[in-house]
């Protein structure tokens, strides 16, 4: 998977664990290896403007995905993946640091962060949470993708609860 993140936030975060829980949720999707990914770490006020712009909404979000060529999973196991540009995921990482904090499991900002790239990936893919079966969809989906990279790469670290977005 070509992943690139780029940290414009100001703040030190865990910019190669962001890179790999992306591509194993690309891989785990069975997205096309060539595909292309942009990840996007802003402060509080770029990403505020971006939430107002695109959202119509005040102040800074956590997450927000742009895609591009509306790729989608395979449908079936035996059907080839569509190789294409999947778009951007924009993380703040000061709005992660406050969200992981008020977390029943109190979690790291870098904990918060994978679990952002993860709902990121899926809303690239055409997942959402507006009403209850996709939200159950989409968070059971986001729960084992984040359960099974760090179960792989022995990352310790709370299981992702769902969290209102």
């Amino acid at each position: 998977m070509s992943v690139e993140v780029n940290n414009e936030s100001g703040v030190e975060a865990d910019e190669e664990a962001v890179l790999d829980v992306a591509r194993y949720a690309l891989a785990r999707m069975r997205i096309h290896p060539l595909s292309e990914l942009s990840v996007i770490l802003v402060d509080p006020a770029a990403m505020e403007q971006l939430h107002v712009q695109w959202m119509d909404e005040t102040g800074p979000t956590d997450v927000m995905s742009f895609p591009m060529d509306e790729l989608r999973p395979p449908a079936k196991d035996d059907e080839e993946p569509v190789q294409g540009l999947l778009g951007d995921i924009v993380l703040c990482p000061d709005v992660a640091r406050r969200q992981g904090a008020a977390a029943p499991t109190g979690h790291s900002m870098d904990e918060e962060l994978q679990l952002l790239t993860v709902h990121g990936v899926l809303h690239l893919l055409g997942y959402e949470h507006e009403d209850p079966a996709e939200k159950a969809e989409m968070f059971g989906l986001q729960k084992a993708i984040v359960d099974g990279w760090r179960a792989e790469r022995g990352v310790a670290g709370p299981s992702p609860a769902p969290t209102e977005r």
